[in-house]
């Protein structure tokens, strides 16, 4: 049985040869891939950096650049925020999130299309045996007297078939192949940073409305002491049956008030535990405010490392996918343009037949072939020249999306950034509202319980103050989820060397 593997080596050794010494020299037809280009601004707007101009190099040498990266998001980037709830839900999502789950099958998927791209590189080798038993016509054109009609053939062969690459039509394909699958593995990446950036945007705004039910758990219990001092003032002959309707109706509205964020407070825990995979019947998270008035913070806002513009188009997983996207269809012009060239295929075939099987694997029963076909389309209406311009069309289709996601990506910093700058701004006016609405209110207090003005003037302070500290709690809860937005359209995380190979 060794026989015919040593066949199948004699068969093709000469002809393998041949053509790899010819593949040595042919490059692939097509143009190659150059990254469409961009130029980052110096520096983003909001961030008011300025272009350092470098000094003249030393003689007899140059400056090694330095490496701005030392200050760049890592890996868990979640881990600035300094919530051990946070973490914890957050170490979930990459074992337990379904959506993450579909994205990595899918790039798997796309990683074995690599694999059986290149498995046309090589020689397809197949092996047979047969046997069979047969009798011809004695009146037959092959009938010769004294030769029996009854005869047995055993076969035992082996094929071998290779279109070497002389144009390189599977080059191009495996390359289209490997920056599809890089383009999934990108994608896959863009879902995790978002269901990340999703889950801490979530739960942030969760216990930005904790802030809010403890503030108008504060105010109600302050509302029932106002609605007791206006009963008491009523029985004592010096107060009205308006101030404890308007204290009674304050206390109810303020009441409604907060059972309307518990709503939202538990839409946002099913959100979070839907991210995280949990059964939502079992699991809750446990009151946090992320702020309390008179008393110190509990989070602080941590700064985000920004980095340089141009470091954004290596960090962006949504960047690196349209990237490997246009490389991909700048490979299909290739493959397209291979059309134009000959198929060129080696065949060969090796193997034993005898009439008996004790002498079917011995040298005269041995059997062999080998063959070269070319094979040149002369005319198809058109059709490669069509296919070739369509190639060439969804390239430039292709590299027009990725500057529009490079386009988008600087559009979303920048809005982070002003975003976050404009709600600290305005946190630190919305603090002296609140100071100026409390000193207001303190004072209308002391004015109704000495008998100088009406309640309704106490009541107007009160709203005038509820309704500065909850915007002041609503703009810490904002700079939190802006930041986690920075976050996201930073990248995370992540940069584009995490690309498989």
């Amino acid at each position: 049985m060794g026989g015919i593997p040593r066949i199948l080596t004699g068969i093709c050794s000469s002809t393998a040869l041949l053509a790899l010494t010819l593949l040595a020299g042919c490059k692939p037809v097509g143009p190659n891939y150059s990254r469409p280009g961009y130029d980052a601004p110096a520096a983003y707007k909001e961030t008011g950096a300025t272009t350092v101009v470098p000094p003249p190099a030393p003689a007899g040498g140059g400056w090694q650049p330095a490496s701005p990266s030392d200050g760049m998001l890592r890996g868990k980037w979640w881990e600035i925020y300094q919530d051990p709830q946070l973490n914890q839900l957050e170490e979930r999502i990459a074992a337990e999130n379904p959506t993450l789950r579909q994205a990595l099958e899918t790039y798997l998927a796309a990683r074995d299309q690599v694999s059986a791209a290149r498995a046309a590189f090589y020689p397809t080798l197949s092996a047979g045996a047969g046997a069979q038993r047969e009798e011809i016509s004695a009146n037959g054109p092959n009938y010769s007297p004294g030769k029996s009609t009854t005869y047995s053939d055993f076969t035992l062969s082996g094929q071998a078939s290779w279109e070497p690459d002389f144009w390189g039509r599977i080059r191009r394909t495996v390359e289209a192949a490997r920056s599809n699958a890089q383009a999934s593995a990108a994608d896959q990446a863009n879902i995790d940073l978002s269901l990340h950036a999703e889950m801490a945007a979530d739960y942030f705004q969760l216990r930005g409305l904790d802030a809010e039910i403890a503030l108008l758990n504060s105010t109600v219990i302050d509302l029932e002491n106002q609605l007791d001092l206006t009963q008491r003032r009523l029985s004592g002959g010096i107060g009205t049956e308006a101030d404890v309707a308007q204290a009674r109706t304050q206390l109810e509205t303020v009441r409604a008030q907060r059972v309307d964020v518990g709503v939202a407070r538990a839409q946002y825990e099913h959100a979070i535990g839907t991210i995280a995979n949990l059964k939502l019947s079992e699991f809750s998270i446990p009151f946090s405010p992320l702020v309390q008035f008179a008393q110190p913070p509990n989070l602080a806002l941590p700064k985000v490392p920004v980095g340089v513009p141009s470091q954004l188009l290596e960090r962006r997983p949504d960047i690196a996918a349209a990237e490997r996207r246009a490389a991909a269809a700048n490979a299909q012009i290739g493959i397209a343009v291979s059309a134009y060239y000959p198929n060129i295929n080696l065949t060969g075939t090796g193997g034993f037949e005898s009439m008996n099987v004790g002498t079917l694997i011995q040298g005269p029963s041995a059997l062999w072939s080998l063959g070269a076909q070319a094979t040149q389309l002369l005319f198809d209406a058109g059709q490669r020249h069509a296919l070739t311009s369509a190639a060439r069309h969804t390239y430039e289709a292709q590299a027009a999306a990725y500057r529009s996601t490079v386009l988008s990506a600087f559009n979303d910093v920048e809005d982070q950034l002003s975003g976050l700058r404009i709600l600290g701004d305005e946190s630190t006016v919305e603090q002296r509202a609140v100071d100026a609405a409390q000193h207001s209110y303190d004072i209308s207090n002391q004015r109704y319980k000495g008998g100088v003005t009406s309640y309704l003037e106490v009541l107007t302070a009160e709203a005038t103050l509820l309704q500065n500290q909850r915007t002041a709690i609503d703009l810490q809860t904002r700079q939190f989820v802006s930041s986690v937005g920075l976050v996201r359209s930073l990248g995370g995380g992540w940069d584009s060397s995490q690309l498989p190979k």
